[in-house]
């Protein structure tokens, strides 16, 4: 990997711990049908995969089925009208992201979650203003794994694809950065299941925590 000279994470369980609103808004959704809460440690695997994961692990029924839509959308909307309650930075990102800024490393989010969830959430922890580019699933006609939103994101920081550094928690986020020829981290301490096997990805490394993501910097290189 060459020095990168910008980053882009994933949002849900690389930069911002999500899972505690989204299972909040799944058990909701539960409770509304007569179903009993699901436990969070059952839940928190999920949650990088989105809605449609949730509703399937909620209620087993696959998309198509013709209640899981209207299921989707009552969860979506238990889950936009309070989405930032307990979801934060992951510890060790406040420093992180003061570095990155400190030494002139643009920084980004590429996200497949929808922009009115995205952007409420980012102006919530008060990141988007923050952010040199912020990419959502509606951002560009494409989503994650496909290379657009990454390419779009880059240009965005004023990086080329080779020296913009992605990290994320799903095999998808790991696709999507070797398809538009950047590299990448696996985040160890998103929503990863037991079946997840993050080694075998093909990223360039894997970081347990987010203060490990600056060793892999040009950080004597600041201007």
């Amino acid at each position: 990997m060459n020095d990168p000279r910008g980053i882009l994470f994933d949002l849900d369980g690389t930069l911002v711990d999500t899972a505690p609103d989204l299972a909040r808004a799944l058990n909701q959704t539960l409770r509304a049908h007569g179903r009993a809460p699901m436990p969070f440690e059952v839940i928190r695997p999920q949650v990088s995969h989105g809605g449609i994961a949730l509703i399937r692990l909620g209620f087993g029924i696959e998309p198509g089925d013709p209640d899981f839509e209207a299921l989707r959308q009552q969860f979506l909307d238990h889950y936009r009208a309070d989405l930032s309650r307990a979801s934060r930075l992951f510890p060790g990102f406040d420093e992180v992201l003061a570095t990155l800024e400190q030494h002139g490393l643009p920084w980004g989010i590429v996200t497949n979650k929808p922009s009115w969830l995205t952007d409420p959430l980012l102006d919530a922890l008060d990141l988007r203003r923050r952010a040199a580019s912020v990419v959502s699933s509606d951002t560009t006609r494409e989503r994650k794994p496909h290379p657009l939103p990454m390419w779009h994101a880059c240009k965005e920081l004023g990086t080329p694809p080779e020296a913009t550094l992605y990290i994320g928690d799903a095999e998808r986020d790991i696709e999507a950065a070797r398809n538009a020829g950047m590299p990448s981290l696996v985040a160890r301490w998103g929503y990863l299941g037991s079946d997840d096997r993050p080694e075998h990805w093909g990223a360039d490394g894997l970081i347990e925590k987010p203060a490990q993501l600056l060793d892999w910097l040009p950080l004597t290189a600041k201007p």
